[in-house]
């Protein structure tokens, strides 16, 4: 899911820095001030670098690989997981040359902003409706928050022009692939959370 350069627009790349630096700033602001500690944020990243390591090419230019979001909101709570996210994606994408300099803010965006918060709500939610079943809550979290993020991704290079596909064609791709191989992102996100300490409010 990790965009690369040359993929995006101009306004849709900067759009999406401007946005994903606020909500990152905010994050960090928010995860200090309640009290939290550097040491998890780099636990949790680290594990999130190892887990993205395993890619899978998908149809349309892009491949699939487990995220990671809605774990790190669900432990750390959504501005800690927020933050690790943030901080997995920099080192991936200056060290690593994972991901775009350019497509960085959207990259974050998808990653650290829609998978980890809307993982978090998704876990909360059925986790009060399921009376509280970890597994279950972690893994439609995780599944549907990676589905997610594939989505909002296929619509930013959808509506860049030079990416070459339209829509019609990033959208279906990006939504149906990951939903198939989130599956294993939801299995693993349950397996999880029901088994560590949730630490994140």
């Amino acid at each position: 899911m990790h965009i690369p350069d040359g993929f995006l627009s101009p306004l849709v790349a900067l759009s999406l820095y401007i946005i994903s630096l606020i909500v990152v700033a905010y994050s960090g602001r928010r995860y200090f001030r309640e009290g939290g500690d550097i040491y998890y944020l780099s636990v949790m990243a680290a594990g999130i670098f190892a887990a993205q390591m395993l890619n899978w090419p998908i149809p349309g230019g892009t491949s699939a690989h487990l995220v990671g979001g809605a774990l790190a909101g669900v432990i750390l709570g959504p501005f800690g997981g927020c933050l690790a996210m943030f901080m997995n994606l920099l080192v991936q994408c200056v060290l690593m040359g994972d991901g775009g300099i350019t497509a960085l803010g959207a990259n974050a965006f998808n990653m650290a902003v829609v998978d980890v918060f809307i993982g978090y709500l998704i876990y909360k939610l059925v986790m009060r409706m399921s009376g509280g079943k970890k597994f279950v809550a972690g893994f439609l979290a995780g599944w549907l928050a990676i589905a997610a993020a594939a989505v909002v991704c296929g619509v930013e290079i959808g509506l860049s022009p030079q990416f070459g596909y339209p829509l019609s064609v990033t959208v279906p791709v990006m939504g149906t692939w990951h939903l198939i191989l989130g599956l294993v992102e939801g299995v693993a996100t349950g397996f999880i959370v029901s088994r560590v300490e949730v630490i994140g409010k």
